[in-house]
């Protein structure tokens, strides 16, 4: 079966396994090594979809889980998909709403059919399968569909999940994941689906999983369980093993990470896609990303410093706004300077991919990756250049 979407590696870096490429979506190309803003309830936090386009960003996430419970899906099927709900004409990808599930601790029930839960919201029981998830994301049309899987914690109960526990897991997703599938391609919806490797700290699990997944016919492929609360060096060690092994034809897509190092991590272990939360969350915390390192905003130091947050950076915030002044609105607590430090550490982080994606382009990747460790390391404090 052809697949809905394409994916075309334009370019191998010679000294790494990064990689440039485009990805060919039912509502537009994406540039890759990209990153995506998170858009949990058809909102990226603080950010209008005209903030969204102004900082470039080329395709967002929804969250399945989230949506099905508010508004619903009457509502969203109503507009015939997230995209015209959101007014964001631009490609989205949903995940399917496992890692939400499972987040739930103890109102969930886990069964090989799928879980049962209590809503979070009113307390109603409610079921998440396999192909409940794939009918809710083919109600919401977005371009790229998650199976659903297990993600398996590092820890349980303060212990480390033992390799027992987790290949019960991985193993239970690949069922979950070959149903997800089968229900997916029969709903027809033009649109692509993804897999997930999971297996814990495991390379053996991992190995393992990525080769059933690698067979079962899906459009791209994600590593899942990863900044699950494990040390970094364990994040570290389990990219390293996984992302090098990944289908090279597919899109390969690292789930829910990260930091800046972490994104030049996974660039160079040939990652392509990549989400997280922090950049939103951090901003409305007054803890700004740059690219000479981290800036938070109750610092005292920056009540009267009049640069802006980032001299290199064109975003609207940083072209307009001083150090003093956000300090000012993140300590009176004012909704102004979440949007503002949000419009910035968005367009730090895309920015930071296309620049990867410049220097991939030109063969000077390493340099340019050996620049901004070095630019990161070395800092911002208050009153310095």
């Amino acid at each position: 079966m052809t697949s809905p979407i394409q994916f075309e590696l334009i370019k191998r870096d010679s000294q790494s396994l990064a990689r440039l490429g485009r990805l060919d979506l039912p509502h537009g190309s994406v540039q890759t090594p990209i990153f995506m803003p998170v858009g949990t309830y058809g909102t990226v936090k603080a950010m209008t979809p005209r903030d969204l386009e102004e900082a470039k960003a080329q395709i967002i996430l929804g969250n399945t889980f989230h949506l099905w419970l508010r508004p619903g899906l009457d509502v969203i099927a109503k507009h015939g998909g997230l995209h015209r709900f959101m007014a964001w004409d631009k490609p989205i990808l949903t995940d399917s709403g496992g890692f939400q599930v499972f987040s739930l601790g103890a109102l969930r029930k886990i069964s090989e059919d799928g879980v049962t839960f209590a809503s979070p919201i009113n307390g109603d029981k409610l079921f998440m399968s396999p192909e409940v998830s794939m009918e809710i994301q083919a109600v919401l049309n977005s371009d790229i569909a998650m199976q659903f899987d297990e993600c398996t914690p590092y820890e349980t109960h303060g212990q480390a999940t033992t390799e027992k526990a987790a290949r019960q897991s991985l193993e239970l997703s690949l069922r979950w994941g070959a149903r997800s599938l089968k229900r997916f391609r029969e709903l027809e919806t033009g649109n692509g689906l993804f897999g997930i490797v999971q297996g814990g700290m495991f390379e053996s699990l991992r190995e393992a999983s990525l080769a059933e997944v690698s067979q079962q016919g899906f459009d791209g492929i994600a590593i899942g369980g990863l900044s699950v609360g494990e040390p970094k060096p364990e994040f570290e060690r389990i990219l390293a093993f996984t992302a090098p092994k990944l289908p090279e034809k597919a899109p390969h897509y690292l789930m829910g990470v990260g930091t800046p190092e972490d994104l030049m991590l996974g660039v160079s272990n040939g990652i392509d896609m990549f989400d997280c939360v922090m950049p939103t969350r951090n901003a409305r915390n007054g803890w700004l990303f740059t690219r000479f390192g981290d800036l938070k905003l109750r610092n005292s130091g920056y009540k009267d410093d009049d640069r802006p947050v980032d001299p290199t950076c064109s975003c609207y915030t940083c072209q307009r706004f001083t150090r003093s002044y956000l300090n000012h609105l993140q300590k009176a607590n004012e909704i102004l300077g979440a949007q503002l430090n949000t419009i910035h550490n968005l367009s730090y982080y895309i920015g930071l991919m296309t620049e990867i994606r410049e220097a991939l382009a030109k063969d000077r990747f390493s340099a340019y990756r050996e620049q901004f460790y070095a630019d990161r390391q070395r800092g911002v404090e208050p009153g310095q250049d």
